[in-house]
């Protein structure tokens, strides 16, 4: 994901001028206009939460990184008491840095990994100058001296090899016992293969960074090789101008140019490899079935002769679980999970695995519930049961007989934390209203439960879990409650459409008069199984713009989260329909209360949201006064693959689902004055999405108001940007609805 973010500039299309008029009363620094929305969009918005800290593998100890990044300290978790400096960078020999930005420890804690000056490559990945440090000998090393920058590295269980992957797309095993390297493969190339890191899709839309697994008895190292080489390249331009100016393009843009495969188009070609570091042979693992398309994940289970490797077909409908020997590539099917409309990616990317038997995720009952398996492919017993989702699986205590998950058990809006024993009873950790997470120590004899509601910021415990008692309040956020006091709370209703009951919030001004009549800003995100109604915390621009005097409604449509796979599937391969339906349907709600102006409903959304803007807002119903969609996709031809059809299928299966979803065929339909933002260095939704709506709106004469910002990304999040988002929105809602 490109990161230079740069300045803003208004555009005007077909040369026609804007229809807002906004420019009128144009000052250098608009934003300024808006005394004090950075506080509600910058990093005062943001409660506090504890430092980070990692368990050690016993869970007795944990350690924490300094704020300066100079020190690695060791804890004792049931006290919190400082045990010894692990790592101290003025105590280092051989080599000497000023700071490190992270780490990792080996198994048997000998070995850190430390790393500085990284950089970003895309929304995870990034690759930084790794050292090795070695405990007992304070020795601090560059991991290579032949490749400056590694990726994604990863130490084996004895803690005597790292393996990474360096730029040239190959991965390097470094011994360290002998500090000698060693190339595992030679075949990697820029935008063709990779080997043992994923490429742009996998990470956007599998959630995974590294595609290298260890073996238990440190004999193999398995990897994923993508070959990229049919994948299509999508090339966006960069520009000079900005926070960040890059005085090589002043006179001709640059570009950025990588893989990107759009609906319909070749994906990478993904295969399993094990590297046996004894022989150094690699043998490739052949997997029975020609359906399987994607891997997004490989790990070992215990076992040095059990290699997990789970696929998916295209469609997204079919999860196959196998274990291989990597030894001899035999390969056995553990079991199948399959599906009338896409699996919740939760069911290949949550999967547990324990020494006898496995986890998984699944909505065959119509709720999300976990499934115990045994090894030999066997279904052991379904975990949880009832009319609600399972949101998390936390783990397994062995020596309790317990499982820790959260859950919808208390309604969709909320997330309860639980504890199921071993004779079925459950014990809920957190309240049963609002939204709460935790993190367990490796034995499970603690957590770490982060709790808040819509009126309660977040409130970090530490628990002890033999009797759940709190050992300690890590972050009580009792001076941000309350600085932000008067700031407007959620009120949380319900409404019918079309037959469905939604759920729904509204923010009010502090100084709310019911007999007055307000104008409303509806937001949505409206994507496939996302949740924006949850009884959870939240400050942000929304309180900003009731402090001008608007009214913000927020309803979560068919096809959001939480409910159920019947209300989520619904939209199966047709996108925004049903959607569209219920966000109008929303809004007519909010013009029927006495406190609301009707002719004054504005619409916002952002990426989906974004897409939900521009499909709302055309259908012929709608009664919106002006609508704002930043970063929309505008066609899912345009989008990538894994995502686009996991829910719409392929444009050749779905022909006529495209062209319907497709707010680029409905631009002549949108009866609001419209502004759209894009960053034009969005790798994720690219800026082409919106030329593309605006050259149907230009030929079918009409025209939009845009704001553009170069070089930024999907986010808009560097220099201060989403404030300008933000406040050129309300600029906009303000000279249509006021």
């Amino acid at each position: 994901m490109i990161l230079r973010h740069l300045s803003t500039v208004i555009i005007a299309l077909a040369a026609v001028i804007s229809a807002s008029a906004a420019t009128s009363d144009y000052a250098p620094n608009n934003k300024n206009r808006f005394a004090g929305i950075e506080k509600y969009t910058g990093w005062e918005r943001a409660p506090r939460y504890p430092a980070r800290y990692n368990y050690e593998p016993d869970g007795k100890t944990y350690l924490q990184l300094s704020t300066d990044g100079r020190k690695l300290v060791k804890f004792d978790t049931r006290s919190g008491k400082e045990l010894e400096t692990i790592l101290d960078l003025g105590n280092t020999r051989e080599t000497t840095l000023e700071s490190i930005q992270g780490y990792k420890v080996s198994d048997r804690g000998d070995k850190i990994l430390v790393w500085r000056n990284s950089r970003s490559i895309y929304r995870r990945s990034f690759d930084a100058e790794y050292y090795v440090y070695e405990v007992r000998t304070r020795q601090l090393r560059p991991l290579s001296t032949d490749h400056k920058r590694q990726r994604a590295p990863i130490i084996s269980p004895d803690g005597r090899m790292v393996a990474f992957v360096a730029e040239d797309n190959n991965i390097y095993l470094k011994k360290l016992d002998y500090w000698t390297e060693i190339a595992v493969t030679t075949d990697g190339k820029i935008n063709s293969i990779i080997n043992g890191v994923p490429d742009w899709v996998y990470e956007e839309e599998f959630t995974t960074a590294e595609s290298m697994t260890w073996s238990p008895d440190n004999a193999q190292l398995c990897f994923i090789r993508y070959d990229e080489s049919q994948v299509p390249m999508f090339s966006f331009p960069l520009y000079e101008s900005g926070c960040n100016p890059n005085p090589a393009y002043a006179l001709y843009p640059g570009d950025f140019t990588y893989k990107y495969p759009v609906a319909g188009q070749p994906n990478s070609v993904v295969s399993v490899h094990s590297y046996d570091v004894e022989t150094r042979k690699t043998k490739k693992i052949e997997l029975p079935d020609s359906r399987i398309e994607y891997i997004p994940r490989i790990t070992y289970a215990f076992s040095p002769e059990r290699l997990i490797v789970v696929t998916l077909n295209r469609e997204q409908t079919r999860m196959e679980i196998y274990a291989a020997n990597p030894k001899t590539t035999v390969v056995k099917s553990l079991m199948v999970e399959e599906a009338d409309a896409w699996l919740s990616t939760d069911t290949y990317e949550a999967i547990h695995y324990y020494p006898d038997f496995f986890t998984v995720l699944s909505s065959r009952t119509g709720y999300d519930h976990i499934y115990q398996y045994g090894y030999s492919g066997s279904l052991m017993k379904q975990i949880t049961s009832g009319d609600y989702d399972v949101t998390s699986y936390y783990g397994y205590d062995p020596v309790k007989r317990c499982h820790y998950y959260q859950s919808t058990a208390h309604g969709a809006i909320n997330r309860t934390v639980s504890r199921l024993d071993a004779k079925g009873r459950v014990t809920d950790l957190s309240p049963a209203e609002g939204t709460a997470s935790a993190a367990f120590s490796p034995d499970y004899s603690f957590y770490t439960l982060t709790y808040s509601s819509a009126t309660e910021p977040p409130v970090v415990t530490f628990v002890n879990a033999s009797n759940d008692k709190v050992v300690k309040t890590l972050e009580d956020n009792a001076a941000y409650k309350e600085r932000w006091a008067g700031a407007s709370k959620r009120e949380f209703f319900t409404m019918q459409s079309d037959g469905y009951t939604l759920n729904g919030w509204m923010l009010k001004p502090a100084d709310f008069n019911p007999s007055k009549r307000y104008p409303v800003v509806m937001y949505q995100y409206s994507g496939p199984g996302s949740q924006e109604v949850l009884n959870s915390w939240s400050i942000g621009w929304a309180n900003y713009f009731t402090t001008q005097g608007y009214i913000i409604v927020c309803v979560d449509g068919r096809g959001t989260g939480g409910r159920g796979r019947e209300f989520m599937t619904c939209v199966y391969k047709n996108l925004g329909h049903y959607e569209s339906i219920d966000q109008v349907n929303a809004a007519k709600y909010a013009a029927s209360l006495p406190y609301v102006d009707p002719s004054r409903i504005g619409i916002f959304g952002w990426s989906f949201g974004g897409y939900e803007t521009l499909m709302a807002s055309s259908q012929p119903d709608a009664p919106y006064a002006a609508a704002v969609a930043v970063a929309p996709v505008t066609d899912w031809r345009y989008y990538d693959t894994v995502y686009a059809e996991r829910y719409m299928l392929t444009p050749q299966m779905n022909p006529d689902g495209y062209v319907t979803s497709a707010p680029l065929n409905r631009a002549d339909m949108v009866r609001c004055p419209l502004l759209i933002m894009h960053g034009t260095a969005d790798d994720n939704v690219h800026f082409s999405n919106a030329v593309e709506y605006v050259a149907r709106l230009q030929n079918a004469g009409g025209w939009c108001d845009m704001y553009i910002f170069p070089n930024q990304n999907h986010s808009i999040g560097a220099c201060g940007m989403q404030t300008v988002v933000y406040a050129r929105m309300l600029e906009y809602f303000n000279s249509q609805m006021k």
